[in-house]
């Protein structure tokens, strides 16, 4: 992979709007389902269901609910933008043009990262403005609200690089999504807070790390969170870093890149 002397933001910000064009051009795969799937769960759970539940963390169950059912698309969106985008390149054999461009690692990571981003936070801000005009909720604290967003979408979309470097085919990319994320998430506190479930459920959450990523974001919602903030952000911060660190490795070292 040839280097760039300098940092070329001309080919970082078009590699991401390659991908924003990608999602547009997939809007009906990509972004409606997720908000559909969302719409059902608040009117299952939240509104059928959550009038048999008084409140959760000072809050209705339908309002509790809100926040988790945004990290549970950001998380999936996330890894599913950068997984088969990455995966689609080395397939169709385009990724070749990139490695032959003036583009160093680091700016083909960030270009799949940024444009996960941009996916996850379009897909959290439908679902935040569908639970205000349905459950009249808000963010107590915006800062807190993106840059856990921000955290948890780096962190997937990290993932999701590795895993579409390391996949053979396209079945292999739904394998961390089916028998890791999707259950790791649903007992991660989308639904429940910790304070719900017995003693030594509550002790194996601390091995969930998506359980630190729900407790954190949930907070901007409620103020109020199971395990101390600065505890929960430090280790989204950690694992986002962690992974993007092996994705930046895996590019630069031309991992499954040049076969």
């Amino acid at each position: 992979m040839i280097a760039a002397e300098r940092y070329n933001t001309v080919a970082l910000f078009t590699l991401v709007r390659r991908e924003l064009i990608r999602t547009m051009k997939v809007i009906n795969q990509v972004i409606w389902p997720p908000i559909i799937s969302t719409l059902l769960y608040v009117f299952v759970f939240g509104l059928a269901l959550g009038n048999r539940i008084q409140s959760v963390q000072g809050v209705s169950y339908a309002q509790f609910l809100i926040p988790g059912l945004i990290m549970l698309q950001v998380i999936d969106s996330s890894y599913g933008e950068s997984s088969s985008s990455i995966f689609q390149a080395r397939f169709m054999n385009f990724i070749q043009e990139m490695l032959i461009a003036p583009m160093s690692a680091f700016e083909i990571v960030s270009g799949y990262v940024l444009g996960s981003l941009v996916r996850a936070l379009l897909i959290a801000a439908l679902i935040t403005i569908m639970g205000a005009l349905l459950v009249h909720t808000w963010p107590v604290n915006w800062a807190l609200y993106l840059g856990v967003l921000c955290l948890v979408s780096l962190l997937f979309s990290s993932l999701g690089l590795i895993f579409g470097l390391m996949a053979e085919k396209f079945d292999h990319l739904a394998a961390l999504t089916t028998f890791v994320i999707t259950p790791l998430t649903f007992v991660g506190g989308v639904f429940t807070s910790a304070q719900m479930l017995p003693a030594a459920l509550r002790n194996l959450e601390l091995f969930n790390p998506i359980f630190y990523t729900i407790d954190a974001f949930r907070h901007s919602y409620t103020g109020v969170s199971y395990l101390p903030l600065p505890f929960s952000v430090s280790m989204i911060a950690l694992l986002a870093v962690a992974s993007y660190a092996i994705a930046l490795r895996m590019f630069a070292s031309g991992y499954k890149l040049r076969t």
